[in-house]
């Protein structure tokens, strides 16, 4: 009889154990989703309902989110253009991560039809707008996005502790005047660099300075490559950041951070980031022209050469082994580019970008001239 008593006691305290553990692991579960959900709370979250044209794309393999930095002052909110257009393309098989600049200024249709720079859609519809620009005129399947500010961009760089970047004499003279105003902008301090070329490790304020940089030799194309080589150094950073230190990160700039993404999907993210190596980093459109002007149209513009042309590239490059066809859309637009400013692969260099010939193949194939307007859309004069 002890010995039964003995086994039963045992027993029962092996349930308790079993129990116990099966709670602890439940409060533990719950807490990590807790903690998830209120750092979700921190960001501002805004669902997208987005257009893909070309419903033939198969790209299970890959996952496309477009970034937008926003060229966003103090107070301003609405009506804001994405300095910053970059799609990361996450290569699911390879463990890559590929990023696109889409030029800025690159001559693309909008919403409504018309055409304008690639940054003006944002300032018209906000990242919905942006994001079916994208997919529309680069024949892409992009489902979310993530917008940030000058402010979220320096916070990062100061809590990793800054980035290191080998400037040029000309870029160091550029960077402190552009320093003026971001520390304006953000409310953070800098120190002014001196007047040396080399390698220096860059504070928040001079690394979203850095990546302003317009006026020395490639321009805006210049700078779409200084953008990707801050994104490229703050990806290298988090990636050996501790636990703590990322906390830090996510609690400072996560409420500067407008997403469609979803805990989930953010947690993903952050797993890309850790696991995954830099892929490709180039600039789109890949062949392309500057026109001194664009009849019907003032200011300066990117057009690409034969859109339809880059996009297959583009395709190519970020989508290696998968068929692509282009959509009827991107054909359409293609040919209203070529027939709006003149340039195609047949065209070198134009000092002017006239409509083109009115018997071209184009004509004959029924094509009609778009109703275009000049854009109301006046885009500010700073520097």
């Amino acid at each position: 009889m002890k010995r039964v008593k003995e086994k039963k006691v045992r027993h029962k305290r092996k349930k308790r154990a079993i129990f116990l553990v099966v709670e602890v692991l439940i409060l533990s579960v719950l807490s990590v989703v807790a903690y998830g959900m209120m750092k979700m709370d921190k960001i501002n979250v805004q669902d997208i309902q987005t257009n893909v044209t070309n419903k033939n794309l198969n790209l299970d393999d890959y996952t496309n989110v477009a970034l937008f930095g926003l060229d966003a002052r103090i107070g301003e909110t609405d009506g804001v253009r994405s300095d910053t257009i970059i799609v990361a393309s996450i290569d699911n098989k390879n463990k890559k991560i590929n990023l696109i600049s889409v030029f800025r200024d690159t001559f693309l249709q909008q919403k409504d039809g018309t055409y304008d720079k690639a940054n003006s859609a944002y300032a018209y519809g906000g990242a919905q707008e942006a994001v079916d620009m994208l997919n529309k005129n680069l024949d892409l399947d992009i489902e979310d996005y993530a917008s940030v500010n000058f402010k979220a961009l320096a916070d990062v760089v100061d809590l990793l502790g800054g980035i290191e970047i080998e400037l040029t004499l000309e870029e160091i003279g550029h960077l402190n005047n552009y320093s003026v105003e971001t520390s304006e902008v953000t409310g953070l301090s800098y120190t002014p660099l001196p007047a040396e070329a080399g390698n220096y490790n860059l504070s928040g304020v001079q690394a979203v300075s850095y990546a302003r940089i317009r006026y020395t030799d490639g321009g805006d194309f210049k700078r779409a490559e200084r953008q990707r080589i801050v994104l490229e150094k703050i990806m290298q950073g988090l990636k050996k950041a501790g636990i703590l230190k990322l906390n830090k990160i996510i609690d400072k700039v996560l409420p500067e951070v407008t997403t469609s993404l979803d805990m989930k999907q953010m947690l993903q993210m952050a797993e890309y980031l850790i696991e995954y190596d830099m892929g490709s980093t180039t600039g789109f459109p890949f062949e392309n022209q500057t026109p001194d002007y664009i009849s019907g149209y003032s200011g300066s513009y990117v057009v690409p050469v034969n859109l339809q042309a880059n996009v297959e590239e583009l395709h190519a490059t970020l989508f290696a082994g998968k068929e692509y066809e282009p959509s009827e859309t991107l054909v359409q637009i293609s040919n209203e580019i070529i027939y709006m400013t003149g340039i195609d692969k047949a065209y070198e260099d134009p000092a002017v970008a006239e409509p083109a010939d009115t018997d071209s193949a184009y004509t004959d194939q029924g094509y009609e001239e778009p109703g275009y307007q000049e854009p109301v859309y006046e885009e500010p004069q700073y520097e």
